[in-house]
C-alpha cells in the first residue's frame, strides 16, 4: 500500500467518525454555510494579482514537521498582504497537522478565496467544507474513481462551491475532467513516489481545454518558474513549502511575490 492510498483508507475511517460526532444537520446551521462564495477561478486570473495559490501546512509525509510553531491568522493575513490571489488551508490532521479550526480562522480574517486542501472522499466533506467557510474543494484523481469524482464535483457545485481537480498525468487528466470542474491542478509531486518535476506540469498544460483555469502545484521554489510556467499557459501556482519552511511564511512570500512581479514587468518591457 503506497501513502496515498494509506491516506484514503485511513481518511474513509475519520469520515464515518466525524459523521457520527457532528451531523449534517449541525454543519448546516453554521454561519459561514450560507455565506456567499469567493470565486477561485476569478481571484487566480485576476490581473492585477500574482495568481498565487499561498498553503498553510504545518507538515507534510514526505517533509515531516515543516513548521509547527506558525500562526495560521499570522500567516494567512500576510499572504494576502504580500500580494497572493488566494489561500489553500491544510485540513487533514494525521498527516499534514492541519485542522478545521485553522480554516475557520483563516476565513474570519480574510476576504479572498480559500481552498480546503484534504482527501475528499464522500459528500460530507464538501458539506463541512462550505460550514468552515471554504469556497472551493480539493478533488484528487488519483484517490477516486471518476464517477465518483464527477458526481462529488457536481454535489459541490449544488453548494455554489468550485471545485479544484487535481492531476498527475494525462491518463488521470483524461479519465477525470468533467464540466462539475473549475480549476485544474497539476501536481508535480508523485504521490506514490514523492519525487517531484516541472516538466510534469508543462508536458500536461496543453492537454487541459482553455475553459478550465490552469493551476501547477507543488515544487516551486523559483520566481523564475513561475515566468515558464505562465509562459507555457498556466494561469495560477499552488505554493506552500517553500513559504512555509521560513521561520516567518509571510515574509517568504512577500519576497517571492515582490521578485515574481519584478520579473514579469521585465518581460513585458522585453515585449
Amino acid at each position: 500500500m503506497n501513502i496515498l492510498e494509506k491516506i484514503i483508507a485511513d481518511k474513509y475511517q475519520e469520515v464515518e467518525e466525524r459523521k457520527s460526532l457532528i451531523p449534517v444537520k449541525l454543519l448546516e446551521k453554521s454561519p459561514f454555510f450560507d455565506g456567499k462564495v469567493v470565486s477561485m477561478k476569478k481571484y487566480v486570473t485576476d490581473p492585477d494579482k500574482s495568481g498565487i495559490i499561498a498553503e498553510f501546512k504545518r507538515k507534510s509525509p514526505s517533509k515531516g514537521l515543516i513548521n509547527g510553531a506558525a500562526s495560521v491568522e499570522q500567516v494567512s493575513i500576510g499572504y494576502m498582504q504580500a500580494g497572493a490571489s488566494a489561500l489553500s488551508i491544510l485540513t487533514d490532521q494525521e498527516y499534514f497537522g492541519g485542522n478545521n479550526e485553522d480554516l475557520k480562522i483563516a476565513r474570519k480574517f480574510n476576504f479572498c478565496p480559500i481552498l480546503r486542501k484534504d482527501f475528499v472522499v464522500d459528500e460530507y466533506q464538501i458539506i463541512e467544507a462550505k460550514s468552515i467557510g471554504a469556497d472551493c474543494v480539493l478533488l484528487i484523481a488519483a484517490a477516486l474513481e471518476p464517477e465518483k469524482l464527477k458526481s462529488l464535483a457536481y454535489f459541490a457545485k449544488n453548494l455554489g462551491m468550485e471545485v479544484l481537480l487535481e492531476v498527475h498525468d494525462g491518463e488521470e487528466l483524461e479519465k477525470s475532467l468533467n464540466d462539475g470542474v473549475d480549476l485544474v491542478g497539476v501536481n508535480n509531486r508523485n504521490l506514490k513516489t514523492f519525487e517531484v518535476s516541472i516538466d510534469t506540469s508543462l508536458e500536461l498544460v496543453t492537454t487541459i481545454p482553455d475553459t478550465f483555469v490552469k493551476i501547477s502545484e507543488s515544487g516551486i521554489s523559483d520566481p523564475k518558474t513561475l515566468i515558464e510556467l505562465k509562459k507555457a499557459g498556466f494561469d495560477g501556482f499552488l505554493i506552500g513549502e517553500n513559504f512555509m519552511k521560513s521561520s516567518r511564511p509571510e515574509q517568504a512570500a512577500y519576497n517571492f511575490i515582490k521578485e515574481f512581479k519584478r520579473l514579469t514587468a521585465s518581460e513585458l518591457s522585453k515585449a
